[in-house]
């Protein structure tokens, strides 16, 4: 941190958190999970809302949101919905993982507390699925515990206000402990909603509205010249690759070949074109005919290939099409009419590479 303005980080944390909860109150974002002024937050929509947001945008998770509490109101709801019904609508929001463990939390609080949220930190720390993150956003905004809430936003905002130069990730614990000093005793989860719209609408990564913000009088960073610059983060590491082969399988009554991947692992228990492991890409290990899903025919190599990018690697995926006169029987294979795979809730990946089938194919 820079020692060189003194004057403006002795601003008493009480009068920081008071300007920004003012500013909160005639700025706050409507979000269809927040609770309107003066109405009690509902636990289960801020929790559902939270694993959502996880990597995720605001204005991706909005449409899923609601389509999740129409169909299942309550946490009780949620927990007595089959695997595959929660797997199918979570089909886009990616990392699947997520929807596993939102499913497993809620069978946990249904079952073993009797359909209501733990209202601790730790308590909730305890549930499925469930981190820290998580954990202290539910216990600040759903039961106005004084816990610190700091995702990319709060980060920001932080090492921009205290000047906090040392890059990301090294830097998360000091910026944790600054969020946390800050952080009041009264309405703090009002207060953690604060600094996230804050940091989301003003303090933005981009051009930030300095002369918009409550705290630029206290900012180090705006007074540095350096704002703009911060969060500082290290230089990525070279994100590693792999490729694999899928298997368009089309009949002429327009039918798609799909089954369920394993539960467990990348896009556990959802539904896929039949493909090859997906291996290194400095070299093609596995060899495509030990895993065609039929045999003896005449598969089609389609120009060009498909890329997604997941966590930790990159994928192409090499498409080979083939149709067929009729649908042969195939080990845990599934027949989809064309004209009803949105009922399949495909992972965008797999999406992707339908497309690009059917483009060529027509």
């Amino acid at each position: 941190m820079d020692a060189a303005a003194p004057h403006v980080v002795e601003t008493a944390a009480a009068d920081l958190a008071d300007r920004l909860l003012a500013w909160y109150d005639r700025h706050r974002r409507r979000m269809p999970w927040r609770a309107l002024p003066g109405e009690t937050a509902d636990p289960y929509r801020v929790w559902l809302s939270e694993v959502m947001l996880q990597q995720t945008t605001v204005a991706t998770v909005g449409p899923y949101f609601r389509r999740f509490v129409e169909r299942w109101p309550t946490v009780r709801d949620l927990a007595a919905a089959r695997s595959e019904e929660v797997m199918s609508a979570w089909a886009g929001l990616g990392y699947y993982a997520r929807a596993r463990n939102l499913h497993a939390c809620a069978k946990a609080v249904a079952g073993d507390h009797g359909g209501a949220f733990p209202d601790t930190e730790d308590g909730l720390r305890a549930l499925p699925g469930v981190g820290a993150y998580t954990a202290a956003a539910v216990a600040a905004i759903a039961f106005d515990r004084r816990a610190t809430v700091v995702d990319g936003n709060v980060e920001r905002v932080m090492a921009r206000l205290f000047a906090v130069e040392q890059p990301l990730p090294a830097s998360k614990a000091l910026l944790k402990e600054l969020a946390a000093s800050l952080t009041p005793e009264a309405r703090p989860g009002d207060y953690a909603q604060a600094v996230m719209d804050l940091g989301a609408t003003v303090c933005t990564p981009r051009k930030p509205a300095c002369l918009s913000c409550p705290w630029s009088g206290a900012c180090r960073g705006r007074v540095a010249g350096i704002a703009e610059d911060l969060p500082r983060k290290s230089p990525k590491a070279d994100r590693p690759a792999r490729r694999g082969t899928a298997f368009v399988v089309l009949t002429r009554a327009d039918e798609l070949l799909l089954r369920l991947r394993p539960a467990r692992g990348m896009l556990g228990g959802m539904h896929e074109v039949p493909a090859t492991p997906w291996d290194s890409k400095t070299g093609w290990r596995a060899d495509p005919d030990d895993h065609a899903p039929v045999e003896g025919v005449v598969w089609i190599a389609l120009p060009g290939v498909v890329r997604h990018g997941f966590t930790h690697y990159d994928l192409e995926l090499e498409v080979l099409a083939v149709r067929l006169r009729d649908r042969p029987a195939v080990p845990g294979g599934q027949w989809w009419p064309l004209d009803r795979l949105d009922d399949a809730a495909l992972p965008t990946l797999m999406a992707k590479v339908v497309r690009h089938a059917l483009g060529h194919l027509g």
